[in-house]
């Protein structure tokens, strides 16, 4: 019998991604497509999907290529994306949201923040049935606040829209032409309330809160334009690919296509349940892990039997990422964006590139290596920072404050702009995302978690450092995973699913994916060193709030 292929296709923020798998969880190919950005004001930023589908069929099809297999033989596809909202009429062709005009731009990218006065004022209301689903307070990245900003800011658009989909859900809408809504999204982004189950049902809208809101219009048209049918991750969707999709991406029609799943969250089912040391995790072992998907931003997933409800930290979400199971989601809005921003924005940032491209290595290695001399006989190489502090909330915060009019702040400047000193910013930009960690992991083991094991994948795990210091920061063994594309492997469980080939979420991810390589956190005087700034860390939160309070009656 001929082997069965599937097909996980991943849109993060910057690019598109496809890869070909084996039933057992081997990646055979992947393909990359950079996608547009548009940004036409400060905290606006938008993408295109018909820029967006196209670089998903490139990607796919020159996967295909180069793990060289039939086509004939891709028996699922899965898909995964950012958060991001995408507006169409009624055929699926793009409706503008953006102050520009251009139709084009009909993606809100997960990273816009122009909803801030509307997320505050839902959370003035009290409207605690479905905040208290969220961390007790909305985000400007979830879709709500935007779906308001659009109403109140472009009616043409609000007019002209008759179908609003969270991206996941509208690339398995272009593929197969069925507006089945994931619950993943739907319920971390939406407000949608999975584990209210009612016949023939997987849950329920929350009339009453669109309605308080604003959005009762959504209310009086029973939910149309933000979807009907919802379902759990990796069901199959309609009929599978259809005839302008199967074209377009070059599998066959009627490959089976899967209930989406947001970018990060398929990071933690291509990860998470993976065995240690033999022996599959239990649902009591599952709540000692976090899975850590780093990138623009990160992810933070913990999963639970019972709901967990922690100020300020995404969730519980039922159901959202493993069946049955209730989801805490924390995460930072700047990780792998800040640490760039860091680098580009420094006065040795030229001479750092000149480095790199001499040496062939990338920037990251030659500041690693710059670190590794800096702190030559120093018996705690992290104390190279010992004067120099980040607060990294450059983008707000996301996790536990909540807060997204938090700004970023550096203590310990010198006049002194060397390639040794963005080493040290560098480091100290590191370490403040894991104290940043740390935190969120705190806040989830005093509501019950017991995480001593992260998961890693992304970005930040090509990273000595950032592994480093995340081990040494959180105290918790750090975990990579036998395919370091979890993101991937995670939406081609999807497509395995959905194809029938894995019984079910669980089956696929005992199956396909698995653990490789194991980090053990420094104890002694770097727990000690890192105790003391992990203080200094919360005080420049403090020090921030007490600033602002001191100029709330200043002139402006």
């Amino acid at each position: 019998m001929a082997a069965s292929h599937f097909i996980g296709v991943d849109v993060g923020t910057g690019s598109a991604r496809a890869g070909v798998f084996t039933t057992d969880g081997q990646m055979l190919a992947s393909a990359v497509q950079v996608i547009t950005m548009f940004r036409p004001k400060a905290d606006f930023v938008e993408q295109s999907s018909h820029d967006i589908w196209r670089a998903v069929c490139h990607c796919v099809k020159t996967a295909i290529a180069e793990a060289n297999i039939d086509a004939a033989s891709v028996k699922g596809i899965g898909f995964d994306a950012t958060c991001s909202l995408v507006a169409t009429d009624a055929d699926g062709n793009p409706v503008t949201v953006s102050p520009d005009g251009n139709d084009d731009q009909n993606v809100i990218v997960w990273m816009d923040h122009r909803a801030k006065e509307q997320a505050a004022r839902i959370n003035e209301g009290e409207y605690y049935d479905v905040l208290k689903y969220v961390g007790y307070k909305i985000s400007p990245e979830m879709e709500t606040p935007k779906l308001l900003w659009l109403k109140e800011n472009l009616p043409q658009t609000w007019q002209r829209a008759e179908k609003f989909f969270d991206l996941p859900d509208f690339l398995t809408y272009r593929a197969t032409g069925d507006e089945t809504r994931s619950l993943c999204s739907t319920v971390c982004k939406w407000t949608y309330l999975a584990h209210e189950q009612h016949a023939g049902g997987t849950g329920r809208w929350d009339t009453s809160y669109f309605q308080e809101i604003g959005l009762e219009d959504l209310a009086e048209e029973n939910f149309r334009r933000i979807g009907q049918t919802v379902q759990p991750m990796g069901a199959p969707i309609g009929s599978g690919v259809n005839a302008t999709a199967a074209a377009e991406l070059g599998v066959p029609v009627g490959t089976a296509v899967g209930v989406s799943i947001i970018d990060a969250h398929a990071g933690g089912i291509g990860m998470i349940g993976a065995a240690l040391e033999g022996v599959s995790p239990s649902s009591s072992d599952l709540e000692r892990r976090l899975a850590l998907i780093g990138g623009t931003s990160s992810c933070h997933m913990a999963v639970s039997a019972e709901a967990r409800f922690i100020q300020g930290i995404w969730g519980p979400y039922y159901s959202a990422m493993i069946p049955g199971m209730w989801l805490t989601e924390g995460g930072q809005s700047a990780t792998g964006a800040l640490i760039d921003f860091v680098i580009q924005n420094h006065g040795a940032s030229a001479e750092l590139q000149q480095q790199a491209e001499s040496s062939g290595k990338s920037v990251y290695e030659v500041l690693n290596d710059r670190l590794d001399t800096l702190a030559e006989g120093k018996s705690v190489p992290a104390s190279l920072t010992h004067e120099l502090h980040v607060c990294p909330y450059f983008h707000g915060n996301r996790s536990p404050w909540a807060d997204p009019s938090l700004r970023g702040m550096v203590s310990g400047y010198a006049l002194s702009a060397t390639l040794d000193d963005l080493a040290l910013l560098y480091l100290a930009t590191i370490q403040a995302i894991a104290y940043g960690t740390r935190h969120i992991i705190s806040e989830m083991n005093i509501a019950g978690y017991r995480i001593d094991t992260i998961f890693a994948c992304g970005g930040g795990t090509k990273n000595r450092v950032f592994l480093r210091e995340h081990a040494d920061i959180t105290g918790c063994r750090v975990v990579l995973p036998k395919e370091p594309e979890s993101v991937l492997l995670g939406s081609a469980m999807l497509g395995a699913v959905a194809s029938g080939e894995k019984q079910d979420l669980l089956d696929a991810m005992a199956t396909m994916s698995a653990a490789e390589t194991i980090l053990s956190p420094t104890r002694g005087a770097t727990e000690t060193y890192h105790q003391a700034k992990y203080d200094v860390f919360h005080r420049l939160h403090d020090d921030q709030l007490a600033y602002r309070k001191q100029m709330q009656n200043a002139p402006q």
